[in-house]
């Protein structure tokens, strides 16, 4: 996520020269043609340019509305991460009683910490590339990753479930495929165990039953979006339309600005360049914006509210050293 107030146009440039290079050889090509070797006959009527143009604009606009709506849902659906985050740790703190408040303050910090270990687990699994996302395949992209880092490609999750788990649960974890399931369902487990010992009564057991299952359904919201792309009939179809219309473009503004005078057709490569690139910068932010699990510039800062709410919930075990906030690289914060 971009935390300044705008991407600048410096930064904006440098992700979309790429296609600026193009759309201006795709300019000067025809012009060099037209003007230099007299192929008058490639000019075309404006026409049959304006309603491509006109069906580009109304797909590029159809898709970035679908995918700020992807990437809008992620950032609700970790909203109610937060909050039933939150949740958890006061019913953990009021809820679970035991003889001493030794053994009591450990069985609060283990069902804590546990959550925490699901919260990283969960993002991990969230940053695995698939092969329809962006962030590794786009040239402009990886350009672009310099400037930040993504936490997940830069540790293990090993090492990251360390701190929370006893190593038999981690290796446990460790050996499944979807770790974050399973740690809800040793939270489970365990909330049933200490209902038999009657260190949890009936009622606060299936209250906190039922957030175990509002904490799967976010998940599994998650998962949703991670797993099923953009549909990419609608995805191609964008990308086909704003190509035709890149190549056709400067074919259509050859006699209209050639009627300007000797050197009027010279000024179809600023302007096929110009209106070029408002096509081409849709697409991308389009692009950019429909996985906002991928790990680029634009995702929902997953890594960032586990910061907080494990500075949240372990603030609630009043311990004394809580981990540092998440801060921005060059303006990003993952």
């Amino acid at each position: 996520m971009h935390s300044g107030r705008r991407y600048n146009i410096k930064e904006f440039l440098l992700w979309t020269r790429s296609s600026i290079y193009k759309l201006f050889i795709i300019a000067l090509v025809p012009t060099l043609l037209y003007k230099v070797f007299g192929f008058t006959f490639i000019a075309i009527p404006w026409l049959p340019v304006a309603l491509v143009g006109t069906a580009a604009a109304f797909i590029a606009g159809f898709k970035n509305t679908q995918t700020y709506n992807r990437m809008w849902e992620a950032r609700i659906i970790w909203g109610g991460i937060v909050n039933s985050s939150r949740t958890w740790g006061i019913m953990v703190k009021d809820f679970i009683r035991s003889s001493t408040a030794e053994s009591e303050k450990r069985l609060h910090q283990d069902l804590i910490y546990r959550h925490i270990a699901w919260l990283t687990a969960l993002r991990f699994q969230l940053r695995v590339s698939k092969e329809w996302e962006n962030i590794k395949s786009r040239s402009y992209n990886r350009e672009y990753k310099k400037l930040y880092q993504t936490p997940e490609w830069e540790s293990n999750l090993e090492d990251e479930l360390t701190p929370y788990l006893s190593d038999d649960e981690k290796a446990y974890i460790l050996s499944k495929q979807n770790r974050a399931t399973q740690l809800i369902a040793n939270q489970s487990k365990r909330l049933k165990e200490l209902n038999k010992d009657r260190q949890l009564e009936n009622l606060h057991y299936v209250e906190m039953q039922n957030l175990l299952k509002e904490l799967y359904e976010h998940q599994g919201k998650s998962e949703r979006i991670k797993n099923f792309p953009y549909p990419r009939q609608f995805s191609s179809i964008n990308l086909f339309f704003i190509q035709l219309l890149i190549y056709i473009l400067p074919l259509g503004m050859l006699k209209e600005f050639n009627s300007l005078g000797d050197y009027g057709a010279w000024l179809t490569i600023p302007f096929s360049v110009i209106v070029g690139w408002v096509f081409t910068s849709l697409e991308q932010i389009g692009e950019s914006t429909e996985n906002p699990f991928e790990g680029g510039p634009n995702d929902v800062p997953i890594t960032a509210l586990s910061k907080t709410i494990e500075i949240d919930l372990r603030d609630m075990l009043d311990e004394p050293n809580l981990p540092v906030p998440a801060k921005p690289v060059n303006k990003i914060l993952m």
